[in-house]
């Protein structure tokens, strides 16, 4: 099991990471699962259930290594998490930010990280929220490791039309602070939404 982990992780994570991930992957007894993108997360965590196997944690296959650590660290947090507490604390309340500060700690190196990275790893872990898509220094750094070009909000146009991932169709519009305010197509209700929002161009026919 060990070297099978070892095996597929060292895919997905920096190398210096691998060691300690698959040490807490088997003694935690959490079940590793690499699945295809998904529209809504990057990754979660999955208790036991009944009769159902061991505590699952899945990651999204396409994210870059550092954005993959992060992401599986994030989960294995919320498994000690729910491991100490159960449902009797608010799931990226104070008790799970310390988990995930603990966590993280043996990989805040820049034998882990680039520095770039590292620097905004660190200040994201000041206060860390519930997905790191939330930090847009950690985001745009993060970004240039993607071995693809992803299209985002911020490269279109002011009026343009864009889907976002979970489907739902947006008008740009002026950008206020960080965020962009953005009208909803069938709603006509405006929301603010990320500048580094992955996005899907539409044109005016649909």
């Amino acid at each position: 099991m060990k070297e099978q982990y070892t095996r597929v992780l060292s895919k997905y994570i920096p190398e210096p990471s691998v060691g300690q991930i698959v040490e807490w992957i088997i003694v935690y007894g959490v079940h590793l699962k690499i699945t295809k993108e998904r529209a809504t997360k990057l990754g979660d965590f999955r208790p036991t259930r009944g009769s159902h196997r061991g505590h699952t944690i899945t990651i999204n296959y396409n994210l870059n290594q550092f954005a993959f650590l992060i992401t599986l660290v994030h989960e294995i947090a919320h498994f000690s998490t729910w491991n100490t507490y159960q449902n009797k604390v608010r799931p990226h309340g104070k008790e799970w930010k310390h988990a995930f500060k603990q966590h993280m700690q043996p990989f805040l190196h820049e034998g882990v990280f680039p520095s770039d990275v590292l620097y905004n790893v660190r200040s994201y872990m000041n206060n860390p929220a519930a997905s790191s898509c939330v930090d847009e220094g950690l985001m745009r750094t993060l970004r240039q490791f993607d071995s693809e070009h992803t299209l985002v909000l911020e490269d279109l146009p002011e009026h343009a039309l864009f889907r976002l991932k979970t489907g739902r169709i947006f008008r740009k519009g002026e950008q206020r602070r960080k965020y962009f305010r953005c009208e909803e197509l069938i709603s006509q209700k405006h929301y603010l939404v990320n500048p580094l929002a992955e996005v899907e161009p539409v044109s005016e026919a649909g």
